[in-house]
């Protein structure tokens, strides 16, 4: 597996980046293996030769695409930490902000958890940048749970590391059970249960 080392995030011009929210698009419409860069090309209405002076390969493409679209969960992650000093109320919103992209398909799921099920067919600069989504995303939700245990606003049943990836599986699980179902309302059913055993009882 590729290092997943942080790496500056590069400035994009314009076109670039209309390129890479056309691929993370794509990748969330069906994954890595769904699209070329033809398909880019008559979105962004650019040659194809135009795609590969910015990117020169489809990896060297979606890494660039996957680690845009992390760094944008880092920054909304951010915001939630400081909009919502308790705990729960920031798992809660987490959950409520993904019930809502998911419901207006803006973006319909997450691509990292679309990719996390291509993982050992993806290419390795790829893999270790959705690696690295997570291993950020669970060590957010590892903060969040130690200090609702400390403060008793959150009850665990086994230990924050643990409760943090079963929550990553819940949340993550849902998002593919409402698009195998067609139904938006199925990701908050599950969801909302992620974050309800964590009430003190």
């Amino acid at each position: 597996m590729a290092s997943s080392a942080p790496v500056p995030a590069p400035e994009y011009s314009p076109k670039a980046r209309e390129i890479l929210l056309c691929a993370i698009d794509l990748v969330a419409a069906g994954g890595y293996h769904s699209f070329s860069f033809a398909d880019i090309a008559d979105q962004v209405q650019v040659r194809k030769a135009s795609i590969h002076h910015h990117f020169a390969t489809k990896p060297a493409l979606v890494r660039a695409a996957v680690a845009l679209h992390r760094e944008a969960t880092q920054r909304g992650l951010q915001m939630l930490t400081e909009a919502h000093p308790d705990p729960m109320a920031r798992l809660v919103a987490y959950c409520r902000y993904w019930a809502n992209c998911i419901r207006d398909a803006n973006p319909p799921i997450c691509i990292n958890a679309l990719l996390a099920t291509e993982l050992p067919a993806l290419p390795e600069e790829v893999a270790a940048e959705v690696t690295r989504h997570f291993a950020e995303l669970e060590a957010w939700l590892v903060a969040a749970l130690r200090q609702g245990a400390s403060e008793g606003s959150l009850q665990l049943a086994g230990s924050a590391a643990a409760e943090a990836a079963l929550f990553m599986a819940t949340v993550h699980g849902a998002m593919l059970s409402a698009r195998a179902a067609g139904d938006p309302a199925v990701f908050w059913k599950i969801a909302k249960l992620a974050t309800d055993r964590l009430q003190p009882r």
